[in-house]
């Protein structure tokens, strides 16, 4: 997958500004694709040169002028591609968890201030993701929304989201319990 294809996939919820963008990633695309402000900003660039997405000058009164883009029906097309291509499994790649592959050999005490960091932002995350998923879904019960609702694929995506934070804060609360008790143990020998 490119940057490409989430900012397409992202694109399909309406017209957004390149800021108005960012923010949509931080809140619901990046749980699944990380992207900085600037590489956003280029991709527009690209993808309106390619033709994939369509931008317009927005004039306003005591503020900078804004660009407005939306996905193009080629736009749609290169989705549609993406969509039946096969998809590539997914692997992780965390600094965090080479840490504690090494613990054993290592000062353990800045890992697991670092673990419970994680688990601190995990939760944090966790409460965005509740509060995303509400809004969402608005009156309708989750079950209702997802068989009635209009569009449910960002909202598949934040349940995937919360699923991955909730496993995080777990995984990170147990792990700092069971380090914590080693160190301990290894303490009083």
């Amino acid at each position: 997958m490119a940057l490409r294809h989430a900012v397409l996939a992202a694109l399909l919820d309406g017209e957004y500004s390149g800021y108005q963008l960012a923010k949509v990633f931080d809140i619901g695309v990046a749980n699944f694709w990380h992207a900085l402000p600037q590489q956003l900003y280029a991709e527009l660039a690209r993808l309106e040169k390619d033709g994939l997405v369509a931008g317009r000058q927005v004039i306003q009164e005591n503020r900078p002028n804004k660009r407005l883009f939306q996905v193009t029906d080629a736009g749609l097309a290169e989705l549609e591609t993406f969509a039946a291509a096969l998809s590539k499994p997914s692997f992780i790649r965390d600094d965090l968890l080479v840490k504690v592959q090494a613990c054993d050999h290592i000062d353990i005490a800045p890992v697991i201030e670092q673990i419970e960091e994680r688990a601190s932002a995990a939760a944090a995350r966790i409460e965005l993701f509740d509060t995303l998923l509400r809004q969402m879904r608005g009156d309708a019960d989750e079950e209702e929304f997802l068989v009635r609702g209009e569009r449910i694929g960002p909202y598949l995506t934040c349940l995937r989201g919360l699923s991955l934070e909730r496993d995080t804060r777990d995984w990170c609360l147990r792990i700092s319990a069971v380090l914590r008790e080693r160190r301990t143990v290894h303490e009083q020998r």
